[in-house]
């Protein structure tokens, strides 16, 4: 039961974690809207399940893989950051070794075969020697991954592969599929839509991972179903007034469509209506909110190195 103000203020606008946060201070409350948040939308949703289901999948000689495919900030590593955390490492049954079902590793950005397995047993944080012949890290990689009886690698920044010349990438798709076949295990690829265009170079790659788009947003009962979720997770004492065509409109354009920008704006849009006693996301706090979109950042750098 969450104990009411002594105003009465009615706070059944919020989820019951944000009611009994609206009730702390304000300094408090400013923290937990900065604080990351789970937000539980649609296609968030059905990634998970994916992912779930990959999981669970008898091994065979050709596992089935996935793409997570989306423009940049717009939850992508959000979503695959809560399924690790719903199955983070364990210790085996004898208490003996580490067992880790689910590795998530960033493809470098200046990519090779060597740094990529020095960064994916890194991301294990299982100790390496640095400095061997790719020959011995991948007989270490493989011979750790099975020890600690690793059921799906995911490999975020997936794009990150066209930063090298042609052979490189060459030699990363023959990796992707080498790593498949010997392992026995999904991999989860994870990127721009030029990470989708690195795999259909590749007939028998492109046949194996399955593309699930995380599209920009756009206006619909998707996107008011998402404003809701975000106002009823900020702890503001007052329902926030997100959800005219000309407020929907208006944050649509700010944050050009993406969920990171738009928790952003909205985000800093809340402490601005805690700052200025509004208590509401209305079109006030909106403009209060310390917020640029991409292209004005993107401008405001360009002038000041120009």
């Amino acid at each position: 039961m969450v104990k009411r103000p002594a105003d009465n203020t009615d706070l059944s606008h919020l989820t019951p974690a944000a009611q009994a946060t609206a009730l702390l201070p304000d300094a408090e409350r400013i923290a937990s809207i900065r604080a990351d948040r789970w937000i539980g939308y649609t296609r968030a949703r059905q990634a998970l399940a994916n992912l779930e289901e990959l999981l669970l999948w008898p091994q065979r000689q050709r596992m089935q893989n996935m793409l997570l495919i989306g423009p940049t900030n717009n939850g992508k590593s959000m979503i695959i950051e809560r399924f690790r955390r719903q199955h983070s490492s364990r210790l085996s049954e004898d208490g003996s070794k580490e067992v880790i079902s689910v590795v998530i590793m960033q493809m470098p950005s200046e990519p090779s075969v060597n740094r990529f397995y020095t960064m994916l047993l890194h991301s294990m944080n299982l100790p390496f020697t640095r400095r061997r012949h790719v020959a011995e890290l991948e007989f270490t990689t493989l011979r750790l991954m099975r020890a600690a009886k690793v059921r799906m690698l995911v490999i975020d920044e997936l794009h990150n592969m066209l930063a090298g010349s042609t052979r490189v990438r060459g030699e990363f798709l023959n990796l992707l599929r080498f790593l498949g076949n010997e392992l026995r295990i999904p991999i989860i690829g994870v990127g721009t839509e030029d990470a989708y265009r690195a795999i259909r170079s590749d007939d028998q790659l492109e046949n194996r991972f399955r593309p699930l788009v995380l599209p920009r947003w756009e206006a619909g009962p998707d996107l008011l179903s998402l404003l809701a979720s975000f106002a009823a997770s900020f702890p503001l004492r007052r329902p926030s007034q997100l959800f005219s065509p000309e407020m929907v409109s208006y944050i649509l354009t700010r944050t050009e469509g993406t969920i990171g920008e738009m928790a952003t704006l909205l985000g800093r849009a809340a402490i601005a209506a805690i700052e200025s006693k509004e208590e509401e996301i209305n079109a006030r706090t909106l403009a209060l909110a310390d917020y640029d979109s991409p292209t004005e950042r993107r401008k405001t750098c360009e002038r000041e190195i120009a």
